[in-house]
């Protein structure tokens, strides 16, 4: 038994080691929050990106369908409030008005708190995945505070979400081209402990709607694909 003891002694150390190792590097290369400047200028930057991006063919799209990452797909009917939200066997058709009023098609749901716990999962899910194929469509939003940022001589763009979505208070620095399409975002946000972030936005396209929706992210150099991507009038 003592070698079992000692073998499980090195693991831990080992692991401390490496939950050591992992902090001092997040340390090393998070980056802090950038300072930007508010006003009139900030908006007007945004509302270049929402011209580039087509921001009228997104208001006047009433059906938006993806798969997001090969794991999660979705049926937004924007028009009518809802979307259906399908992971796997789950399918649940969520009110976006009403949570409470959702409805769990897959699998057959009795007891209250399962049919909670189904409905919170989609909340998430959609409020996760939405942001990564439309993020760009919200910056004019009530709930976003915009700032111009000076990166390596260029604008760029912050934007802080101050309430709703899964996580407010989360920041992105958008950097764009010389036609204000997006090319990437830093992110300082919740989940990830290291600052500044980069994700690529990539594979631009125009959708059957006339919207202009990015097919590929990535994240610490791996891909985040769009797939099934169709929008409808």
């Amino acid at each position: 038994m003592k070698w079992i003891w000692k073998t499980l002694k090195y693991i831990g150390i080992i692991i401390l080691c490496i939950v050591v190792v992992l902090t001092a590097i997040g340390v090393i290369i998070s980056e802090d929050l950038p300072e930007g400047t508010e006003g009139a200028k900030a908006d007007e930057f945004a509302k270049k990106i929402l011209k580039e991006l087509n921001y009228d063919a997104y208001k006047n799209t009433k059906v938006i369908s993806w798969t997001f990452a090969g794991m999660h797909s979705y049926e937004w009917h924007k028009d009518q409030n809802y979307v259906l939200v399908k992971s796997g066997d789950e399918v649940v058709r969520l009110n976006l008005k009403d949570y409470e009023a959702s409805q769990i098609i897959s699998p057959k749901v009795m007891d209250d708190k399962i049919r909670q716990q189904h409905i919170q999962r989609a909340i998430k899910n959609f409020n996760n995945d939405s942001f990564w194929l439309i993020a760009p469509y919200k910056l004019m939003g009530d709930e976003v505070e915009r700032k111009i940022v000076n990166v390596e001589g260029k604008e760029a763009l912050l934007v802080t979400y101050t309430s709703g979505g899964s996580t407010p208070g989360d920041s992105y620095l958008w950097i764009v081209d010389e036609n204000y399409r997006p090319k990437a975002f830093k992110m300082w946000v919740s989940i990830i402990p290291i600052g500044g972030v980069t994700s690529k936005w990539k594979d631009w396209v125009e959708t059957q709607s006339d919207m202009i929706l990015s097919k590929e992210k990535t994240i610490f150099g791996l891909p985040i694909s769009i797939t099934n991507l169709e929008t409808s009038n």
